[in-house]
């Protein structure tokens, strides 16, 4: 069983900068699609972005592109999500998830979901 802890949401004002922190545990992630999905109150769960672990090949959102870097640590089975510039906007439930699959680009289909960390942005 694929188990995801996410940490290091919190409250952070226009213009700052969070990094998230996911640990997978249960399975080796490598062969895994990793990726992290933000969900805002009232609205649909969003791909933010995504990485293939073999290929190391990345997938953005447009509104995260140039903003947001994910990164994975085979080593110690993490993923992280550097996120700067950060705007209103991206205010949300941030969700670590992983597939035991290609990604196919960014997506929201996943196995396996942590059970998130707040993300907010003030102005």
């Amino acid at each position: 069983q694929v188990q995801l802890v996410e940490s290091g949401g919190g409250s952070v004002q226009v213009g700052g900068s969070l990094r998230l922190s996911c640990t997978v545990s249960g399975a080796t992630i490598r062969g895994y699609c990793l990726g992290w999905v933000r969900q805002a109150p009232g609205k649909e769960r969003e791909g933010v972005a995504a990485i293939d672990i073999r290929t190391g090949t990345t997938h953005y959102g447009a509104s995260v592109k140039g903003r947001f870097t994910i990164s994975q640590d085979n080593g110690a089975n993490m993923l992280y999500l550097q996120m700067n510039s950060l705007k209103p906007e991206d205010t949300a439930m941030y969700y670590c998830a992983a597939r035991s699959d290609y990604c196919f680009g960014l997506t929201t289909r996943y196995n396996y979901w942590g059970q998130g960390t707040q993300v907010t942005v003030s102005s």
